[in-house]
């Protein structure tokens, strides 16, 4: 009988030494969260790493709830001027999930070191090293040719009168009005006047008749002086 106790505190005692390595190995409260660099465009749900941000924020998983958090960013090398010269720094209490993320902010190109320290850290405080590059974020500028707005068109900015065309009613120059289209005096042409019945029969006309009736009698004229010649030589011949 006596056995059987016995038998089970050797039992107890072998499990509760196996259970100790594993409680030794376990992480005290408060180391085992993370905190991660988000690219202010990343969800502060996920859980990843931005190493490469231009604006960005600190998030935080894991921690025990309401934990209060004091964190610090440091410049570092290759592009410190002075290693771990402090570039800036502030304060977070997590929620009762031991989550919470900062507001965004921004830093001048360069690399840097995040030190993250925390209410009731049994080890070491969380680190986190990343680089910031805004340059290619930077908007490229106007150049000076561009306008902000578009300049009119001639069509737009101003209509072109339409050349008036002359109408029927409009005095034209013409041979009695004695200017030119451009104001200038040209000689005129007296325009005919009526003809004269009279002086075309006593005048031309007459003329032409008196000649016609001389050179009739011209020829009648020898006409009767060859008839008269050959008269003449028949009656030499009898």
């Amino acid at each position: 009988m006596r056995t059987l106790p016995a038998a089970c505190a050797v039992t107890a005692a072998a499990a509760a030494t196996l259970l100790l390595p594993t409680a030794a190995f376990a992480s005290p409260p408060g180391d085992n969260g993370t905190v991660k660099i988000h690219d202010a465009e990343t969800g502060e749900d996920l859980k990843e790493n931005d190493p490469h941000v231009c604006e960005f924020y600190l998030d935080a998983f894991g921690f025990d709830d309401q934990q209060d958090v004091d964190w610090k960013i440091v410049q570092w090398p290759p592009t410190a001027e002075v290693k771990g010269k402090l570039a800036k720094s502030g304060s977070i209490v997590l929620d009762d999930e031991g989550h919470g993320r900062t507001e965004d902010m921004t830093l001048p190109d360069g690399h840097y070191k995040l030190i993250w320290n925390f209410e009731g850290e049994n080890g070491r405080a969380k680190h986190k090293v990343f680089w910031t590059d805004c340059e290619d974020d930077t908007p490229s500028s106007p150049s000076p040719s561009t306008s902000t707005s578009a300049s009119p068109t001639p069509s737009e900015s101003a209509s072109t009168p339409a050349s008036p065309t002359p109408s029927n009613s409009s005095a034209t120059p013409t041979e009695s009005s004695g200017t030119t289209p451009n104001g200038s005096a040209t000689p005129t042409t007296p325009a005919p006047g009526p003809k004269d019945d009279k002086g075309d029969k006593d005048g031309s006309l007459a003329e032409t008749g008196a000649s016609v009736v001389g050179i009739s009698l011209a020829a009648l004229a020898l006409l009767a002086g060859g008839a008269a010649l050959i008269w003449r030589r028949k009656s030499h011949q009898h």
